[in-house]
């Protein structure tokens, strides 16, 4: 995959599920390159295939348009975000129930990405609990070094989603984990989705553990507990010009990744005008 510039605008795109189309790898690379992009983020349903021919797919798929994926972010079966207590319920390794099926999903989504040549994962761990000594607290913390572990083995780093906890607690938690490929995929959209704090502020929190960003804008949720509104980049309350400016002051240099959760023409609409905004904000 090609060496990427600094700050390069990408988009990120899933194999299928909710959030993306039932399509062959090849149609949906060219889909993302149609967009004017050459790099982005590999979401990876709870239902797609990881097998050897689904890997020699999506390997010729990125090679014939020339993207390069810096990120697999696998999803997983059974999550909702219906609304936050569906989240805390649902998402994640914090839901006992799933937790053992869903490590062994993200060391499989590790094997697939590394068999793209992806270099990092990333997913949402859920909503940990604020008790550093609770029992699922301790479970997912020791589940996480497991596969930063597995990740490292990969040559891969891991990052965690950010935005269903303050950045203070995201903070205690990468330290608690303990581990040097362990970071951040920075999201301010959630943030303010989740009502868990001013992004920027939480930017400067977990700054030196800064891996990925997602571009993504909000507007903070109208009644506290409720969710926000996402919208397109550029109309929310993230303040794009501010949240690129304090990347660059930050030293990062990674691609800005746009992330629309929502599908169909007007999603496509609502990426290209983010590709535009970020063009002139990476350029300024």
């Amino acid at each position: 995959m090609a060496e990427l510039e600094p700050l390069q605008v990408g988009v990120m795109f899933w194999t299928g599920g909710e959030l993306g189309i039932d399509a062959r790898p090849a149609d949906i690379a060219k889909m993302v390159a149609e967009l004017g992009v050459q790099c982005g983020q590999i979401g990876i349903h709870g239902g797609a295939d990881l097998g050897e021919a689904s890997r020699q797919a999506w390997r010729q798929a990125l090679a014939d348009e020339g993207l390069t994926v810096v990120t697999a972010f696998p999803g997983f079966d059974g999550e909702s975000y219906a609304d936050i207590p569906a989240v805390k319920d649902t998402v994640g390794y914090v839901p006992a129930a799933t937790r053992h099926a869903r490590e062994e999903r993200t060391r499989e989504a590790s094997d697939f990405a590394k068999a793209l040549g992806i270099p990092g994962v990333a997913t949402h761990i859920g909503f940990v609990p604020e008790d550093r000594a609770a029992p699922d607290y301790l479970a997912v913390r020791d589940l996480v070094r497991r596969v930063c572990d597995h990740c490292r083995d990969n040559g891969q780093t891991f990052a965690l989603e950010t935005g269903q906890e303050p950045a203070e607690a995201l903070k205690a938690f990468i330290e608690d984990v303990d581990r040097p490929n362990l970071g951040v995929n920075f999201d301010p959209a959630n943030m303010i989705l989740y009502g868990s704090g001013e992004p920027l502020d939480a930017l400067q929190v977990v700054q030196q553990w800064l891996l990925t960003v997602h571009c993504k804008d909000a507007k903070w949720p109208a009644v506290e507990g409720e969710w926000g509104a996402e919208t397109p980049l550029g109309q929310g309350d993230v303040g794009m010009e501010r949240f690129v400016a304090k990347l660059k002051d930050y030293g990062y240099s990674g691609p800005l990744t746009i992330e629309r959760e929502i599908v169909g023409d007007a999603q496509r609409a609502d990426i290209e005008q983010g590709v535009a905004l970020l063009e002139r904000l990476r350029a300024a």
